[in-house]
């Protein structure tokens, strides 16, 4: 743990915590795909960033400074229910992406780690809002899961249930939220971090172990 909380991580992490906070607030409605209650935003970003730079770790660390200050900045609309949503994604999006990356750098392996990412966490979406985030939703406001259906049924005659909304709702957005971090992440990563660390993505000593030549 004292690896992971050295000054220059703590900085990192506070500072790419509160740059998701306000990434948190810009939401964009695709409401081509989902309801409106449902909104993109990148916030993602800063924190992907951070775990391939510190490690899995630090990237939990981001994810949960996010949410608390974006709590702080402007208060829940949907009973903590949305921001708890938003760090379980997040979390199950920078697990597997910076662990496939700590084994498998390069460039060819920041484009699997991401891939990863974004496959895992859309399937954690789905499982999750199937039986713990829609659920919550009915009991906490007190509306009928096919009122919430229906919202999906105007956009998609397809979506008939709550299992046609994951599969061509919930499922399709998140694939493409994480895919264009992923995109996103993949083409300034070693631009950032060579700024952070040093020129040309040069690294402190302490990182210099985990530098491969062709690490992106």
């Amino acid at each position: 743990m004292k690896k992971h909380l050295n000054p220059r991580n703590l900085v990192l992490i506070a500072l790419f915590g509160a740059l998701a906070a306000i990434l948190m607030l810009f939401e964009i409605p695709l409401t081509f795909i989902v309801p409106e209650f449902i909104k993109l935003d990148f916030s993602e970003l800063p924190v992907v960033l951070g775990a391939f730079m510190m490690g899995p770790v630090e990237g939990i660390f981001i994810a949960t400074v996010k949410v608390l200050l974006k709590l702080v900045i402007k208060p829940t609309s949907s009973a903590y229910i949305g921001e708890l949503a938003n760090w379980i994604y997040s979390v199950s999006y920078i697990i597997p992406a910076a662990l496939v990356y700590h084994f498998k750098k390069g460039k060819s392996g920041a484009a699997v780690s991401l891939a990863v990412g974004t496959v895992v966490t859309s399937v954690v979406a789905v499982v999750s809002n199937t039986f713990f985030i829609f659920p919550a939703y009915v009991k906490l406001y007190g509306m009928p899961m096919n009122v919430i259906v229906g919202m999906g049924t105007a956009i998609n005659s397809h979506i008939t249930s709550l299992g046609t909304m994951m599969l061509f709702s919930i499922l399709p957005f998140n694939l493409i939220k994480y895919g264009l971090v992923s995109v996103i992440t993949f083409f300034s990563y070693k631009r950032l971090k060579g700024v952070i660390f040093g020129g040309n993505g040069s690294v402190a000593k302490d990182d210099a172990q985990i530098v491969e030549t062709q690490q992106i």
